[in-house]
């Protein structure tokens, strides 16, 4: 705990007053532009990953990053849902999944979970992307199915998202997107669902076309 108050005390004097105008700004308001679904892991850095400052983010973090379908009385991960996606109006919502997801671990070996009840309800969300790779992953060794799990888990939870009343809404609309990304802590890489193809690729392929646009306007000073 020393080092975490030596952080802010760092941040206070030194990286806060760098950023003044940014923080005086936020504190009028926020205009996320995304809602970024993720796993509570220790190692995924929203911001380093995306590098992003405050403010351009709203986040969810859960266990295995998942998007319980719509019930009433939900609870947190559906209120955080509902704020982002009919109150601040974000545009993109992500759901990233990751490598070495415990979750991910636990699902696939339910003997990881024995002792932790509350584990096991929640990752009852995640069984259907279970089903998928025992039923398509039958002859693949374990890391080839963690990692389709770790996949069909992400496209599960987009299906579980568009059943939320406040995401179907802005979907008729046509305003806003659903993104599903893995990213590999090892590697660095992130991988993004294409529903096109059923496919996984990697950002600056599934992107390429949006990612050429906005050099050419930061190129222009737009």
């Amino acid at each position: 705990m020393p080092r975490f108050a030596a952080g802010v005390v760092r941040f206070q004097n030194e990286v806060f007053p760098e950023k003044r105008a940014l923080f005086e700004k936020l504190a009028e308001g926020q205009t996320p532009e995304a809602l970024f679904i993720t796993c509570s892991d220790s190692r995924i850095e929203t911001a380093m990953i995306t590098q992003t400052e405050p403010g351009e983010l709203f986040i969810v973090r859960n266990a295995g990053n998942i998007v319980p379908p719509h019930v009433v009385n939900a609870g947190g991960n559906t209120a955080s849902i509902e704020f982002a996606v009919a109150a601040l109006n974000v545009p993109h919502v992500v759901i990233c999944g990751h490598t070495g997801c415990g979750a991910m671990a636990a699902l696939m070996k339910p003997a990881l979970s024995a002792d932790m009840p509350h584990i096991r309800e929640w990752l009852g969300f995640a069984t259907g992307a279970l089903d998928y790779v025992r039923e398509h992953g039958k002859d693949l060794d374990e890391d080839a199915r963690i990692a389709m799990l770790t996949e069909q888990n992400v496209i599960l939870q987009l299906a579980h998202l568009k059943t939320h009343p406040a995401i179907m809404t802005r979907i008729e609309k046509g305003d806003i997107q659903l993104h599903g990304w893995v990213y590999d802590i090892k590697s660095g890489g992130v991988d993004s669902y294409d529903d096109a193809s059923g496919k996984f690729q990697p950002v600056d392929i599934r992107y390429a076309a949006e990612m050429a646009a906005l050099a050419t306007k930061d190129g222009c000073g737009g």
